[in-house]
C-alpha cells in the first residue's frame, strides 16, 4: 500500500468516526472502532497465514460474503484441526476461530443476524484468553457489548452494531489488504483521537515530531553518537507507555530484525489496553512485548523489584514523556528505596524527577534514557534542586534541549527532553535552545522536518552554534548554583545594529531640508489665498 493510500485509508476510517459520533460519545467510539480495527487486523493476517500453510487445501469460496474460507476447512477437516492450529501457533503465535474471522462476523452485520452482538463477545474473549500462548486479560474491557449506550434491549444493540461494522467494513474495502498498512494506519487514528478529544485525552499519546526526537536521541550509539546508529535493538523501557507509539517508533528505527523485548508500564487501563493493541497491529508477537498496568512511581511491577543481581532487569534504553508535574503521595519509606535513597524524594507537589529516578535506576550503565520534562525541573529549588546538583555531579545529566510550548496535546507549557547516562562524566552539558524554533498552527504548534533534523545533528555531533547550542563546563554550571535555567546559557536576544553617527547626521540634514521644502511650497499656497503662513 502507498503512502498516499494509508493516509487514504486514515482519513476513510476517520470519516467513518464523524458519521457514526452521534451513536456515542467520543472515547467510547475511539474504544469500538480500534477494538473492530485489531480484529480485522488479526483476520486478515490469520487468514493470509492459513493460505500458505494450507496451500492447495485452502478452500476457494466464490462468495466472499457466504462464509471465511476456513469455515468450511474446519467444517470439512475436524481431524486436522489441532494439527493445523499447532502450526499456525509456532507460525504467528496465535489462533482465531473461523467463526470469529472479521469476513464472517461483517457478514453477519450486513444481513443483520440476530446473533452478531453474542459472537462479537466470543469473539473478544476468545482472543483475550485462548488465542495467544500470554492471555491478555480485559484486552477488551472498554467495551461493554451490553450497554444501555447501545440501546436498551439486545435487538437494539445488535442493529447499532450492524451499522457500526458495515460502515467501517465499507470504508476498509476501497483499499487492498496490506499487513505492514495496519499498524500507521492504526498510528494515525490514535493521534486524530488524541488531537481532538482535549488534553486530557491527549495524555496517552506523545506527537509523532517529539517521539522522533526521543527515538533517534536513544537509538544513536550512547557512547559515541557521532558514530551513528545502532544495529541491533537491546531491552528498552517506556514506563509511562501510553498508547506505546514511542517504544514503537524507538524499534522501528533500529535496522537489524533480530530486536530485544520492549517494555512498558501504564496506570490507566484504558490506556494500557490501547498500547497492548498497538504492539499486536504492528505484528508484535506476544513474546516481543511485556505491558504492565501499575503504578510506576509505586514500583507495583514484580519483574522490577527482583533482588537477586543475576536476574535484575536493566534496560539499555529508557524513554518517557510521563505526566508533566503532577502531585504525589510519597512516604516516609520511600527515602529508603533503592531509587531515590541516594538522590532524595521529589516534592509532593511535583513527581518529575520521581519518574526520572525511576528511569535512570533500571538504566544500563552503558544505556542511555531520553524522558520528556517541565522546564521547571531545570531550575526550581528545595528538594528539586539537590536532586539536580546531585545527578549534575555524578556526571549523568549529558544534554538538555529546551522545547518550543504548546506542542504537547495534554499540555500547552514548553517542555525540555533530558539526556541521562550512567557511566560517562562529561566535563559538560550539551545545551540546546530550540524554544522559539517551530511552525505556529491553529491549535498545536508544530517542529518541520528540519528542526527536528538540526535538533538531533547538534546533539550527535555535540555542536555549538551562537543562540542555539552551548557546551557548558560544569565549572559554569556549578558557578551558576547548578541552576540548568537555559536563558542562564543561552541568550536569543536579538543583537542590536551598530549606529552609525555620521549616517544619522546625514539622514537627519536630508530630512530637515526636504520637510523646509514641503514647507515653503504649502505656505506659497497659503499666500495665494490670502492665508498665514505656518510656522
Amino acid at each position: 500500500m502507498t503512502e498516499s493510500n494509508k493516509i487514504m485509508l486514515g482519513k476513510t476510517l476517520w470519516s467513518v468516526a464523524d458519521q457514526l459520533r452521534g451513536l456515542m460519545n467520543a472515547d467510547d467510539f475511539r474504544d469500538y472502532i480500534l477494538s473492530f480495527f485489531l480484529l480485522r487486523y488479526l483476520s486478515d493476517n490469520y487468514e493470509n497465514a492459513a493460505k500458505t500453510e494450507l496451500g492447495d487445501d485452502y478452500p476457494k469460496v466464490k462468495d466472499k460474503d457466504y462464509c471465511a474460507p476456513l469455515t468450511l476447512w474446519y467444517a470439512n477437516n475436524p481431524e486436522e484441526i489441532t494439527k493445523f492450529e499447532k502450526n499456525m501457533r509456532k507460525k504467528i503465535h496465535y489462533v482465531l476461530h473461523p467463526q470469529y474471522i472479521w469476513s464472517s462476523i461483517a457478514n453477519m452485520a450486513r444481513s443483520q443476524k440476530s446473533e452478531l452482538l453474542s459472537t462479537l463477545q466470543g469473539a473478544f474473549k476468545h482472543i483475550e484468553l485462548e488465542s495467544f500462548e500470554h492471555t491478555f486479560q480485559g484486552l477488551f474491557s472498554a467495551i461493554n457489548l451490553d450497554s444501555e449506550k447501545l440501546g436498551r434491549t439486545y435487538a437494539e444493540r445488535n442493529i447499532k452494531l450492524s451499522v457500526l461494522i458495515q460502515k467501517i467494513s465499507e470504508g476498509l474495502a476501497e483499499f487492498p489488504t496490506d499487513m505492514d498498512a495496519f499498524g500507521d494506519v492504526y498510528e494515525y487514528l490514535i493521534e486524530q483521537f488524541a488531537a481532538g478529544s482535549g488534553k486530557k485525552s491527549g495524555e496517552f499519546y506523545t506527537p509523532q515530531q517529539i517521539s522522533d526526537i526521543l527515538s533517534s536521541i536513544v537509538t544513536l550509539d550512547s557512547q559515541d553518537p557521532q558514530s551513528g546508529s545502532i544495529q541491533r535493538l537491546g531491552s528498552v523501557m517506556d514506563f509511562a507507555c501510553g498508547s506505546g507509539s514511542l517504544l514503537l517508533n524507538v524499534r522501528k528505527r533500529v535496522k537489524s530484525r533480530h530486536t530485544g523485548i520492549i517494555y512498558g508500564q501504564e496506570k490507566n487501563f484504558t490506556t494500557y489496553n490501547l498500547a497492548r493493541m498497538n504492539m499486536l497491529m504492528h505484528g508484535l508477537k506476544d513474546t516481543d512485548f511485556q505491558i504492565h498496568h501499575g503504578d510506576t512511581l509505586a514500583n507495583d511491577w514484580a519483574i522490577l523489584r527482583e533482588t537477586n543481581p543475576a536476574k535484575k532487569l536493566a534496560f539499555d534504553i529508557v524513554v518517557a514523556n510521563p505526566p508533566l508535574s503532577c502531585r504525589w503521595e510519597p512516604t516516609d519509606s520511600l527515602t529508603e528505596d533503592v531509587r531515590f535513597k541516594n538522590y532524595g524524594v521529589a516534592p509532593k507537589s511535583s513527581a518529575d524527577f520521581a519518574f526520572l529516578l525511576h528511569g535512570l535506576h533500571y538504566l544500563k550503565n552503558e544505556g542511555v534514557m531520553a524522558i520528556v520534562q517541565p522546564h521547571g525541573v531545570l531550575f526550581r529549588s528545595g528538594a528539586e534542586e539537590r536532586i539536580r546538583t546531585k545527578l549534575l555531579k555524578d556526571g549523568h545529566i549529558d544534554t538538555v534541549i529546551g522545547l518550543p510550548s504548546n506542542l504537547l496535546y495534554s499540555s500547552g507549557i514548553p517542555v525540555c527532553i533530558l539526556v541521562l547516562k550512567k557511566c560517562t562524566r562529561p566535563e559538560d552539558v550539551l545545551i540546546i535552545d530550540a524554544t522559539e524554533s517551530f511552525v505556529k498552527g491553529k491549535r498545536q504548534n508544530h517542529l518541520s522536518h528540519e528542526q527536528i533534523t538540526k535538533i538531533i545533528d547538534t546533539y550527535r555531533f555535540r555542536r555549538e552554534e551562537s543562540r542555539y547550542a552551548r557546551r557548558v563546563t560544569m565549572e559554569e554550571i556549578k558557578e551558576n548554583g547548578y541552576n540548568l535555567n537555559i536563558s542562564r546559557y543561552i541568550s536569543t536576544s536579538s543583537i542590536e545594529a551598530e549606529v552609525d553617527l555620521q549616517t544619522v547626521n546625514r539622514e537627519l540634514a536630508t530630512l530637515e531640508k526636504t520637510i523646509k521644502s514641503a514647507r515653503d511650497k504649502h505656505n506659497a499656497f497659503l499666500g495665494d489665498l490670502g492665508l498665514p503662513p505656518l510656522a
